[in-house]
């Protein structure tokens, strides 16, 4: 939808695990969207995925639990859903929450910069193309689409979100324990996804 994301600027500024801690917060608030997908047609080990998320999360906190994440590439790549195979619209953000939660273990693998982008953009891609095909118009041309789409409520929290994150990750100076919590409970976002879908959904 747009060249470029918003806050890549202070992304390319903040260290290996705060750009992990970005990619942990979008990766947690996508999640619902796999879990809902994967509970509708029984695709996929929600669970297995849960348990990785966690424990990403723990390994952000000084002196926390570490997983071997280069192990964990592969099942997290075996719950990618096939587009080909699942016509329906929710195999997409289902996707995009999976593709986010590898590019997070590569970041942390890897400390790439490019990959806490990469999914700072698919988050918002993931809430674009949701309100394209929920609400959008054919009759709009190319430029009242993304007017509509950059001006709509579920972008506007998007990009608040994703600058709440990157600034309190800017003005704390270590992750601690309390910090990684917070910023865990501020992903979860009352159960609600990047588009709307509930945990209760679920």
């Amino acid at each position: 939808m747009t060249d470029r994301l918003p806050v890549e600027g202070q992304l390319r500024t903040l260290d290996h695990i705060k750009l992990a801690a970005y990619c942990a917060a979008l990766t947690e608030r996508q999640f619902p969207n796999f879990a809902l997908f994967s509970s509708l047609v029984e695709f996929g080990d929600q669970k297995q995925l849960a348990t990785i998320l966690d424990g990403v999360w723990q390994s952000l906190v000084p002196g926390g639990a570490k997983m071997n994440f280069e192990v964990q590439l592969d099942k997290v790549e075996n719950n990618m859903p096939d587009l080909d195979e699942f016509e329906m619209y929710g195999a997409s953000p289902a996707l995009d929450a999976v593709v986010s939660l590898y590019s997070t273990l590569v970041c942390l693998l890897e400390a790439d910069v490019d990959e806490a982008v990469a999914v700072g953009n698919v988050s918002r891609e993931a809430v674009a193309t949701f309100i394209e095909v929920s609400e959008g118009d054919d009759q709009m041309s190319d430029e009242e689409i993304i007017r509509f789409i950059t001006n709509h409520e579920l972008m506007i929290q998007e990009d608040e979100f994703q600058e709440t994150v990157v600034e309190r990750l800017l003005n704390t100076k270590q992750l601690d324990r309390d910090f990684v919590k917070s910023l865990r409970e501020l992903a979860r976002n009352e159960g609600f996804s990047n588009i709307g879908i509930s945990t209760e959904d679920i």
